[in-house]
Parts: structure tokens; sequence; C-alpha cells
């Protein structure tokens, strides 16, 4: 009895459509889409970097890995879509408060410096993320130190 009640709730979970984990709306995609996006602005995506970001996203969201991948495909998605870093940042600062937007900044910086080193573009992209989250200056290189020494690299330059 007890089997063919499991096989028939099994059975009702197969067959019936799978609703997306996450609403277009979910400020979670936005977080993502501009991790992805640090990520890919050096043009090379190293493999410490796709582990800092899963990494992440289950830490920050309590999700598990298949609730780390439907993240991750709508957010490949949205990002897709999005002509420029302003279609996240402008939903994110309206969700997120300052403290938050200044986390973010620094989960970015960590996701950075996850293959040990970080590149021109990739200052850029979280200059003009920042920018656009109004997280100041100052938040954004006190972050980028803070990632620095988490990944456990001397600190540079203060000029990033």
């Amino acid at each position: 009895m007890l089997d063919r009640l499991q096989s028939f709730f099994q059975s009702l979970t197969q067959s019936a459509p799978q609703q997306p984990a996450f609403a277009p709306d979910d400020p979670r995609i936005a977080v993502a889409a501009l991790c992805l996006q640090v990520m890919e602005a050096d043009g090379v995506v190293h493999q410490a970097e796709r582990v800092k970001l899963r990494s992440l996203l289950r830490e920050q969201y309590a999700l598990d890995e298949e609730a780390v991948d439907a993240l991750l495909v709508e957010s490949r998605k949205a990002e897709s879509e999005a002509v420029d870093y302003y279609r996240f940042t402008s939903d994110l600062k309206r969700t997120l408060d300052e403290n938050q937007r200044t986390q973010l900044v620094g989960i970015l910086w960590d996701i950075v410096y996850a293959d040990g080193a970080r590149s021109e573009m990739e200052d850029h992209a979280i200059w003009r993320i920042a920018d656009l989250l109004g997280v100041s200056g100052r938040d954004r290189v006190h972050e980028r130190q803070e990632a620095e020494a988490r990944a456990g690299l001397e600190g540079g330059d203060d000029a990033g």
C-alpha cells in the first residue's frame, strides 16, 4: 500500500509541468546575473570562479545544488537579455538596503579573487556596478581589501 502511494505521488511530480523556481523579478536573479557579468568581464571564466559563485549562492541564500542550478539558468537568461548593468542594479538599489548593497560588492570581489588575481576589466565592472548601486568608492575599496584578505592575497594599490 505504501509503495503504491509513493509511486502515485512520484508519478504526479514527474508528469506535472515544472514550475520555475524563481520569479522573473526575484532579486536573487539580479545578484547572480551581476556575478556572472563580473566573472566574464576579463573574457576568461576560471573553474575557481564558477565554484566560488556556486558556493556563495548556496551560502547566501541557503540553496541546494538543484536550486543553485535553477538560479544560474534564470540568471544566464536574464543576463543574455540585459543591455547593461543598470537593468539589475536599479532593481537591487530599490530592494536592498545600503549594507546589503555594500555586501554585494564584497561578494563580487570574492568572485574576482577566486582565481587569485584581478584584471582591469573586472575592476572596471565592479566600479561601475558599485556606482550604480550607490556604494561609495571608500566602501568599494574596503570591500576589495577584505576580499583580498579572505583570498589570502597581499593588498595591492588602493586605486581600485
